[in-house]
């Protein structure tokens, strides 16, 4: 029986009044029926559709097995929903989760959202009271906190269920996940699977048989395992012990198939209750395998689609990335190649430029020695004065050039050899500045320590004949 903090604290997380002594008022006038107060709050803050359908599946002792249309119970306990479209006949059951529960993994969120696609179309809304939300005062006047399990906690719980259980009953079993559940509804809900639960009473009497008999025999365990994700859960345990009363299980060995829905509920598709032989499971659980696979073919289609369009953007990002570094890459090789010819273009010009001026200076250059050649040439013709007339203190000199060209002058014999290079000089016979005047007969070089000496001196006189020798 869940406790008056308790009802309050739910009924302030579904209606969202923050008032504590608004919500006690009226829980009070419909003599605390949380899931009555809720339905007079709703109704009386929404307009509810005409039809207002409920169904429930359960099986066990006294109840009927498969489905039933709750008849006056309706317009008191279930929340105004509309009709579902046409399906295989499984009727569906949305139960709210303790908030410890989904504080415990705190994946179901954005896990619950793809999943909505299983209970499109509507479903019938039925929300089941929850232990463990209670805050304020308890019963004894008390402050009571709610207990959060947290995800290790939660993995610890389960841990140690499957631990024990495989410890009383050995290992052929269903294989229940060693998480919590909502960790194990996330993953049957990656695996478009169904999600086998099944809640444990270890002081129940008919528990050791149905677990020996019926959930562990090899049949029910293989189809269990091929086809569920399954969950099991002490209710001794915290976790089991909130899931058993937010599935209001009443009869124990208690068995359900659930898929996760949407705002933090479960669709729950069927609950066994009390003992069942291994037939009666495989035929109950065969049957809703049956009718939820549309369900579960179109979750996966529709989640397949998804998982390919997102391929397909990406490779089609890929695709863009690739073709915009590859014209960026094309851009950056032209500006390169631009820059290089700019660069070469630079250069050449800066040579050419070089060149250009190393001309215009060698030209400059050759003009002014050809001019210093010139004024050098003019001044020493003057400084040889007129050439003197024939006498016997005149010397006649014949110079021969390599060219095979001819001068002959005539000097005075007192004039010196030095006279015979300006006279040469004066001549522009000649490009080349080094030079020496000889004689063949006898071979005799009137080099620089012989320019000082006059013909007469030099042995020249009357006439002489010299050529014109190249130094190296």
């Amino acid at each position: 029986m869940v406790d008056v903090a308790d009802k309050l604290a739910y009924f302030q997380a579904i209606t969202g009044l923050e008032d504590p002594d608004l919500c006690t008022e009226i829980l009070a006038a419909h003599g605390w029926d949380l899931e009555l107060a809720i339905s007079s709050f709703t109704g009386s803050n929404s307009n509810p559709p005409d039809n207002t359908v409920a169904g429930t599946s359960s099986t066990g002792e006294g109840g009927a097995a498969g489905r039933s249309v709750l008849g006056s119970q309706v317009s008191q306990q279930m929340e105004p929903v509309y009709n579902p479209p046409a399906s295989p006949g499984l009727a569906w059951k949305l139960v709210t989760l303790p908030v410890s529960v989904i504080s415990g993994s705190l994946g179901l969120i954005s896990g619950a959202i793809g999943l909505g696609l299983w209970a499109a179309g509507g479903v019938l809304s039925y929300s089941l009271g929850m232990f463990g939300l209670g805050s304020g005062l308890g019963r004894d006047g008390e402050s009571s906190t709610p207990m959060l399990v947290s995800v290790s906690a939660a993995a610890s719980e389960a841990m140690e269920f499957v631990s024990r259980f495989e410890r009383d009953y050995g290992t052929t079993r269903p294989n229940f996940v060693s998480e919590g559940f909502m960790d194990a509804l996330q993953r049957s809900r990656n695996t478009f699977k169904l999600l086998f639960v099944y809640l444990h009473s270890p002081d129940h009497p008919d528990t050791p048989l149905f677990c020996e008999r019926t959930l562990c025999t090899e049949a029910l365990a293989e189809f269990v395992n091929e086809n569920f994700v399954s969950w099991g859960g002490s209710i001794r345990a915290s976790e089991g012990f909130k899931m058993s009363n937010s599935l209001k299980a009443s009869r124990f060995p208690f068995c359900a198939v659930v898929m996760a829905a949407t705002n933090q509920r479960i669709a729950l598709l069927q609950q066994v209750e009390g003992p069942k032989s291994p037939e009666e499971m495989l035929t109950v659980l065969q049957r809703v395998l049956e009718e939820s696979a549309p369900v579960l073919v179109a979750a996966r289609l529709d989640a397949e689609e998804r998982r390919n369009n997102m391929l397909l953007r990406e490779e089609q990002d890929a695709a863009y990335r690739a073709a915009l570094e590859a014209d960026q890459a094309r851009e950056r090789q032209r500006k390169e190649e631009q820059e290089r010819l700019e660069r070469e273009a630079a250069e050449a010009a800066r040579k050419r430029k070089e060149e250009e001026e190393a001309r215009e200076r060698a030209a400059r250059e050759a003009a002014e020695k050809e001019a210093a050649l010139a004024r050098i040439r003019q001044e020493k013709a003057l400084s040889l004065g007129a050439e003197p007339e024939k006498g016997p203190n005149v010397t006649q000199v014949l110079v021969r050039f390599p060219t095979g060209e001819r001068k002959e002058r005539r000097f005075y014999s007192t004039a010196t050899i030095q006279s015979l290079y300006d006279y040469v000089d004066s001549l522009g016979c000649l490009n080349a500045e080094n030079y020496s005047l000889v004689s063949n007969f006898p071979r005799t070089v009137y080099g620089p320590e012989k320019v000082s000496l006059s013909l007469k001196e030099a042995g020249l006189h009357p006439q002489a004949s010299l050529f014109v020798e190249l130094n190296s």
